[in-house]
């Protein structure tokens, strides 16, 4: 059963405040939509009365900070037992949709609502960071009722704790006292959390796709190690200090373009990698159509090399160098940064990130070359 409570106004003795019939719930969704907090769980909500395949309508979708989507259906006239099924036929539609799919509906969403963020900067805005490469890897549904029956009831406890079917209800009870009004949710599994939500379609479909050739790369700007002078002025990025470091960076291909980005600053270059990965003491460098030796170059950086201060037998701390011809880079205090933007540990990874990838091109005038590409 469901957890049940009362709500008591304490003045000079304790008076109960009347638990009344739910009025809200035709606008249960302007309120959500008001406030997702109201539901008890951080979420971005991406729609409200989004069409499906089938030709049913969601009454909302959202989404969690791990990328998860939640399928949110209030009971309205419905019997529960119909609106339980609704929900399940919802997560048979929601489990297919794609990393394409799910920054459509927020766009169409978002254009309703008359807002210009696109899904990068609100999910940014809403939970502090750029969302994970995979969207839709889980999935939740939920039902929004004042009351079910109790063959509702055990048909959702059956499905949760028997074959771990992510549905629960949450249940909103309305509460008048004075002329003021009060809405109280609790959930009919008592722990929200403790029902494993259903993993989402498994494949590639639910990450952003990949270009080929666009690549993210992350250059540590250090006072006493590399510097973005050296790398703008004779084209190249670097890293190093550690195997987890170099190996990325060493992945790099030929002809890949890389987005360059200074932690904690901005995207600063973007570039095509001209050569192949070299530690710094054999690196050589193309300056003013001459190939010269890095480590015979005027430089403002220092670079690590075989031997210098190993702490760990066999490990390879080494700074690798990747030659890059820059087509457009700036220097470190004209880097360029919004909300949303993709960031990452990684030294290099592949950038699948369209907004990071369409904002940082416009900003520095490579459209054409992206479209080209």
């Amino acid at each position: 059963m469901p957890l049940e409570f009362g709500l008591w106004r304490v003045d000079d003795k304790p008076v109960r405040v009347a638990t009344r019939a739910m009025p809200l719930e035709s606008r249960l969704e302007e309120l959500i939509e008001a406030d997702p907090g109201i539901l008890g769980t951080p979420l971005l909500l991406l729609g409200r009365q989004v069409p499906t395949a089938y030709g049913k309508v969601v009454d909302l979708l959202g989404m969690d900070a791990e990328g998860g989507l939640h399928v949110l259906e209030l009971k309205r006239d419905r019997t529960p037992r119909e609106v339980v099924a609704q929900v399940l036929d919802y997560g048979s539609w929601v489990q297919g949709l794609t990393n394409e799919q799910i920054r459509d509906i927020y766009g169409a969403y978002a254009r309703r609502r008359g807002l210009a963020e696109e899904l990068d900067e609100a999910f940014a805005l809403r939970f502090g960071g750029s969302p994970p490469e995979a969207l839709n890897s889980t999935h939740s549904l939920t039902v929004l009722a004042s009351e079910i029956d109790a063959a509702t009831e055990r048909i959702v406890g059956y499905l949760a704790s028997g074959f771990q079917v992510p549905v629960n209800v949450l249940f909103f009870r309305y509460f008048e006292d004075e002329g003021r009004s009060y809405l109280a949710r609790t959930w009919l599994i008592d722990d929200a959390e403790a029902t494993a939500p259903s993993a989402g379609s498994k494949g590639r479909a639910k990450r952003e796709p990949w270009s080929g050739t666009d690549w993210y790369v992350s250059f540590g700007d250090e006072p006493g190690g590399r510097s973005w002078d050296d790398a703008l002025r004779y084209g190249f990025v670097s890293a190093g200090s550690g195997e987890w470091f170099s190996r990325t960076i060493r992945s790099l291909p030929l002809g890949a373009r890389v987005f360059t980005h200074i932690p904690r600053t901005g995207y600063v270059g973007v570039g095509t990698v001209s050569g192949e990965p070299q530690p710094f003491e054999d690196a050589v460098l193309t300056v003013d159509g001459a190939r010269r030796r890095m480590a015979d170059l005027p430089l403002e950086g220092a670079y690590r090399v075989a031997g210098e201060g190993a702490p760990g037998e066999g490990e390879d701390r080494r700074e690798w160098i990747v030659p890059v011809t820059w087509g457009h880079a700036v220097p470190r205090e004209s880097a360029f940064w919004r909300t949303g933007f993709f960031a990452n540990q990684n030294s290099a990874c592949k950038l699948r990130a369209r907004f990071t990838i369409d904002e940082v091109s416009r900003h520095f005038g490579v459209v054409d070359d992206l479209e080209g590409a």
